[in-house]
């Protein structure tokens, strides 16, 4: 497709996440997106990243207290204009998901505007009222270069965004500060945990299912994407899980 390449972001810190995790997204992205792309990792240890990555170091603390920095707040930060000289669509995602099929639509997708996953909440809390309109921020779209005032909005509210009392996480304040935004079709993407592990007892009998017409699937917490392909045989027994093996099919350099 003609025209300037779109931007992919991720971050990685610390342990949990080594540098598979960023070579597996960006092969992945090579698969599934057919337009030209800018693919950048914000991190601060570029050993083992495959050729392909631009890799951006972390900005400065601009005053978050609540946690070590970087930390989450970084998805505030980098919607600054000229942050790692990002200009147009950009498509943040996290590193602890797969991509299942062709991801050319989450940029055609109201084109120009803000767009995030509507949080997924569990269904016995549905029972007795309204799902939240707050966003999960694992896969988040915005318009660098034209998304400051989310940034300005950080800044100039930045203690009220780390009280937990008024915002529960970064991505409940991400989004009240996009003021206007869309959430992404539900089938496109799918929570491991609540869309895909069957619900207990279910889940010590039936293995997970490849979800039909997803495009990412998600893995928010626990289990990560090798987890799954093994199953998950300790901890609470309503979180166990059977082998998924297809996940390995897509999760994968």
């Amino acid at each position: 497709m003609p025209g300037a390449p779109v931007n992919i972001i991720c971050m990685k810190w610390g342990t949990r996440y080594p540098s598979r995790y960023v070579n597996i997204l960006y092969r992945s992205i090579s698969r599934h997106l057919k337009r030209p792309f800018r693919f950048v990792c914000l991190t601060d240890n570029t050993t083992d990243l495959v050729e392909g990555i631009e890799t951006h170091p972390f900005p400065e603390n601009p005053g978050v207290t609540q946690a070590k920095w970087p930390n989450v707040f970084l998805k505030l930060v980098m919607t600054r204009d000229g942050f790692a000289n990002l200009e147009g669509p950009t498509l943040f995602l996290d590193l602890d998901l797969v991509i299942l099929d062709d991801i050319d639509c989450f940029f055609d997708y109201h084109p120009g505007k803000n767009c995030i996953i509507h949080n997924w909440w569990e269904r016995r809390k549905q029972i007795l009222r309204k799902r939240p309109e707050i966003g999960n921020s694992s896969i988040f779209r915005f318009e660098a270069g034209k998304s400051q005032y989310i940034y300005d909005t950080f800044l100039r509210e930045m203690d009220r965004a780390q009280d937990r009392s008024i915002f529960a996480t970064e991505q409940a304040f991400l989004t009240y500060a996009m003021k206007e935004r869309y959430w992404w079709p539900e089938e496109w993407v799918r929570s491991f945990k609540f869309n895909v592990r069957p619900p207990f007892p279910l889940n010590l009998f039936v293995p997970p299912k490849k979800p039909k017409g997803a495009k990412f699937l998600v893995f928010h917490g626990k289990p990560d994407p090798p987890d799954a392909v093994h199953g998950v045989t300790s901890g609470k027994i309503h979180h166990r899980v059977l082998p998924a093996p297809w996940v390995e099919e897509d999760w994968k350099e």
